[in-house]
C-alpha cells in the first residue's frame, strides 16, 4: 500500500455552466499545495470529458486519522478562506464524494513525491483516464474476486493499462462538514496515451464475445445500479496522468 494513499477521497463536482476552467485555475494555483501543505496527497484533478460542468478529482491519506487533521487544517485555514468564495460560486453540487481504499495501486499511480508540472502550467495531457464505479449491494459480495477474475482479463487484454483499483472504505466519516456518498462501490482507473488508443480499446471492448456475452451482463447482476463510466483528461498539474 503506498504510503500516501491508504484512504482516498474520490470528488466529482457539478459546475453551473462555463464555470469549469474558472475552479481548475483556482484548483491548480492554490489548492494543491494548500491542501499538501496540511498533509494531503492530490493526487489527480480532470475535466470529464463527457460533461463539460463536471470537475473530478482524487485526494489520498496516509490513514483516517490523518484525513481529519489534514481537512480540519485547511478547510480551517488561510487558503480556503482566502480563496474559497472563488472556488465556491462555480459550484452546484459539490456532495458527490466517496471514501476508498486501494485494492491496487499500479506503478502508473502517481506517489506521493511524483514530479508536478510547475505553478500556472497551461499544456493539457493528452492522456485519457478512464474507469468506472459499480454500485455493489454489500461489502462481502465478492465482487472484488469477480473483478480481478473476470473484468481485468477483458480490460487489459483490449488494451486498458490499470492503473489503480479501490472499493469502499467501511468508516464513519470523520470530517461531516464534508458529506460522503452512503454506498458500497468498486472503482477502477486505466491510462491511455491519447484519444485514440482510448476509441481502440472501446472498439475491441464492444468486439469481445467474452465482454458482451459474459462479463457485462454478470456485472449487471451483480450491481444495484448502472455503473458510472468515466472519461477524464488531466489538468495541466495533474500528477495522475
Amino acid at each position: 500500500m503506498r504510503e500516501c494513499c491508504a484512504v482516498v477521497d474520490l470528488r466529482q463536482y457539478t459546475l453551473h455552466p462555463g464555470q469549469r476552467d474558472k475552479l481548475i485555475e483556482v484548483f491548480d494555483e492554490a489548492f494543491v499545495e494548500g491542501q499538501e501543505d496540511r498533509g494531503m496527497h492530490i493526487c489527480g484533478q480532470f475535466r470529464d470529458l463527457d460533461d463539460p460542468d463536471r470537475f473530478v478529482w482524487l485526494r489520498g491519506f496516509t490513514d483516517l486519522d490523518a484525513r481529519a487533521e489534514a481537512l480540519n487544517g485547511f478547510y480551517y485555514g488561510p487558503v480556503w478562506k482566502a480563496r474559497r468564495q472563488e472556488a465556491n460560486v462555480t459550484m452546484k453540487d459539490s456532495d458527490d464524494a466517496l471514501l476508498l481504499t486501494p485494492i491496487e495501486l499500479g506503478p502508473g499511480y502517481p506517489a506521493l513525491g511524483s514530479p508536478r508540472p510547475p505553478l500556472h502550467a497551461t499544456e493539457i495531457p493528452r492522456s485519457v483516464i478512464a474507469g468506472a464505479v459499480y454500485h455493489r449491494g454489500s461489502a462481502d459480495d465478492g465482487f472484488a474476486e469477480f473483478f480481478n477474475d473476470r473484468i481485468v482479463p477483458v480490460l487489459t487484454g483490449t488494451g486498458a493499462v490499470l492503473t489503480a483499483t479501490f472499493e469502499t472504505l467501511a468508516a464513519e466519516n470523520n470530517f461531516p462538514a464534508l458529506p460522503l456518498r452512503d454506498e458500497i462501490v468498486l472503482a477502477w482507473f486505466a491510462t491511455f496515451p491519447n484519444d485514440a488508443a482510448y476509441d481502440e480499446h472501446r472498439r475491441r471492448l464492444a468486439a469481445s464475445r467474452t465482454w458482451q456475452r459474459e462479463v457485462l451482463p454478470e456485472i449487471v447482476c451483480r450491481s444495484v445500479a448502472a455503473p458510472q463510466e468515466l472519461r477524464l483528461r488531466p489538468t495541466a498539474r495533474s500528477q495522475f496522468r
